[in-house]
């Protein structure tokens, strides 16, 4: 696998160089006549334009676009991260890259489809829709970099080239190695994506295809088993490799590989009013494994004096469909999937009388039928979908959308969503060489009817959110106690409602900025089981100005973020799940960072000092119940675009 990313940056990198000719050609002239004339412009180096940056455009499968962004702004401060993007409603654990605790409700993304669940382990798992497209007229090169804790960097490296002006490749590859700063704490991952897209001439055709291969690894330690040393923080535990841990030996490792493609195809090549089918198809293999070479008592007693746990998971899924595409009435499509799965071990387990008590596998398919319709008008934006299965599953998916945009200042858009879905698998099924971890359940179908509103103005954006989920699964901790963890799914019989308001705004002044965000989350039910804060805040003050005669522009400033206090969920390392717990809240710290921010060129340049008010407001923050959030730390890096 390594030599085929090797062949494939040595492949790419050759495409490069030798189209470099053929590429500046397209890009100035469409006629082929005009080549003689290109190449003598461009061997007069004053006479050479360079292509406008809208040029260099990024999609995903929805055609949503957007062009390369060079700039320099508070937005890229709040994206450069391990995740690449806004983590505002995430909290990080100690150690990069290990997981996130959730405080925005609404980052719980459900599919009607019953997933592989380990949704603890996923958040810097590249899923489908997080893979982008590329359309460039020249080579582009991206480059992100940044130290993390202790010894150990990250790194993300990419590149794109259109080889000819309607087929592209792109290859990246983001690595990570962090030590961290507490025992058995360490974290690796890799995550590389090949992409390539194509389209005809005429446009008839067009394809989107990427490959993945990732791999996700965390040394688990459990938590500090004594949170009081860390709240004193007095010597010798100022070192935090001093404080003892639960786990010495275990590890969780999340690898999986995928395949993807999706294509279409109008039948009409002039008339804009066509017959268009379309193909989309996706093989996923993933595994999750938990290795501990020492049993621990704290989840319980064990049929093994070590520990090996692994999930395996392959799906199949294959989506045709057929419609018409008009300039007067919109596009309607008509389409049947098939979703093929198997969630598997090597072993069944057996009770007392020797009768399976536990499966070693689910595996099922899942045909449905459904129909999208979009339509466009003087700005309006409508989209209706639908979907149903027709085996003998009962899942459904509605949704309903409209966007309008007045003008560049003035924007609004509303959604009805109504989901009948599936359970997550390691929810049904789970086998583990702890003996409480094993089980096999028959839950019904979350329901889900969801509400969403949000406007942008040149005042204010605000989003909106409602929603009322029954049948709700999670996971609990049956002995109620976080020295003991026996946890294990269930579902909750009554109706929640949860609301949440966001609104954000920046407001300028000079060469002064402060940037708001602010959320109000609400939940109404008979038990705590959706936990969330009330509030959840972040602000940040800048400044920003050109220096050096303006061959620098950069931007300096605080970040503040905050929490009301809550019972925070926790995590559980073996099941790669949160869970919730009534024995200790968290939050009511203020996060303060201090950063300069410039910009040479196309380098972006990012120096930090992370939570440095940590030593003088007090030791009580915490990422989850025994796991403390980060101290101080000074961390920098950059991001580089080069452009052939």
């Amino acid at each position: 696998m390594r030599n085929f990313f090797i062949y494939c940056f040595l492949f790419l990198t050759s495409v490069v160089f030798s189209q470099k000719g053929l590429m500046g050609a397209s890009l100035n002239n469409d006629n082929s006549s005009d080549t003689t004339k290109t190449r003598s412009l461009r061997s007069d180096k004053k006479a050479e334009k360079k292509p406008p940056i809208d040029l260099y455009k990024i999609y995903d499968l929805h055609n949503d676009t957007t062009y390369v962004d060079t700039t320099l702004s508070i937005q890229k401060e709040y994206k450069y991260n391990l995740l690449r993007k806004d983590i505002f409603g995430l909290l990080p654990f100690a150690n990069e890259g290990h997981t996130y605790n959730t405080l925005d409700f609404n980052r719980v993304k459900k599919s009607i489809f019953p997933n592989f669940g380990f949704t603890a382990k996923h958040f810097n798992y590249l899923e489908v829709d997080d893979i982008k497209y590329y359309s460039v007229p020249t080579p582009l090169t991206d480059l992100y970099y940044k130290t993390v804790m202790e010894q150990g960097q990250t790194l993300d490296a990419f590149l794109t080239v259109n080889t000819k002006p309607n087929l592209n490749f792109s290859i990246a590859y983001k690595g990570l190695r962090s030590n961290g700063k507490y025992i058995n704490n360490i974290s690796s991952s890799g995550n590389f994506r090949f992409t390539s897209s194509y389209f005809t001439k005429d446009k008839r055709y067009i394809l989107n295809a990427h490959f993945t291969g990732q791999d996700i690894s965390n040394q688990e330690n459990g938590g500090i088993k004594d949170v009081s040393l860390f709240e004193s923080s007095e010597d010798p535990y100022k070192e935090r490799d001093r404080l003892d841990v639960y786990f010495y030996n275990a590890t969780s490792l999340l690898k999986g590989n995928r395949f993807f493609i999706d294509h279409s195809f109008k039948l009409n090549k002039e008339n804009p009013n066509s017959l268009i089918i379309k193909h989309q198809f996706n093989q996923e293999y993933k595994f999750f494994e938990f290795t501990q070479n020492t049993i621990s008592s704290r989840f319980g007693d064990s049929y093994t004096n070590k520990i090996n746990n692994k999930t395996r998971y392959n799906q199949l899924y294959n989506k045709f469909g057929a419609g018409f595409t008009t300039e007067k009435y919109g596009d309607f499509i008509l389409f049947v999937d098939y979703n093929k799965y198997n969630y598997y071990y090597n072993s069944v387990v057996y009770d007392a009388n020797e009768n399976i008590l536990v499966p070693n596998s689910l595996n099922d398919n899942i045909a449905s039928f459904g129909g999208n319709y979009t339509y466009f008008l003087h700005g309006i934006r409508l989209n209706l979908l639908f979907s149903n299965s027709i085996t003998n599953q009962s899942i459904s998916n509605v949704e309903a959308s409209a966007q309008y945009k007045l003008n560049d200042d003035y924007s609004f858009q509303f959604k009805y969503q109504k989901q009948n879905s599936l359970p997550n698998l390691n929810y049904t099924l789970y086998q583990s060489d702890y003996v409480d971890y094993n089980w096999y359940n028959n839950f019904k179908n979350e329901k889900r009817n969801q509400f969403e509103f949000s406007a942008q103005t040149k005042w204010l954006n605000v989003d909106v959110n409602y929603t009322i989920l029954d049948d709700y699964l999670y996971f609990d901790n049956i002995t109620n106690d976080i020295t003991t963890l026996t946890v294990k799914p269930f579902q909750y019989s009554n109706t929640i409602n949860y609301l949440s308001v966001k609104a954000s705004k920046e407001i300028k002044f000079w060469k002064l900025a402060l940037d708001n965000t602010v959320l109000y989350q609400n939940v109404t039910q008979n038990d705590e089981i959706i936990n969330v804060p009330e509030i959840v805040t972040r602000q940040s003050l800048y400044f920003s100005e050109h220096v050096f005669k303006k061959a620098m522009f950069i931007q300096t400033g605080f970040i503040f973020n905050y929490f009301t206090e809550y019972y925070q969920n926790d995590y559980n390392p073996l099941i790669g799940e949160f869970y919730i717990q009534h024995e200790k809240k968290i939050g009511n710290f203020p996060m303060i960072d201090f950063f300069i921010n410039a910009k040479v060129r196309q380098t972006r340049i990012y120096l930090k000092a992370e939570h440095f008010n940590s030593a003088w407001t007090g030791y009580n923050y915490f990422s989850a119940p025994n796991y403390p959030y980060r101290d101080f730390l000074v961390r920098f890096g950059l991001v580089w675009n080069f452009f052939k």
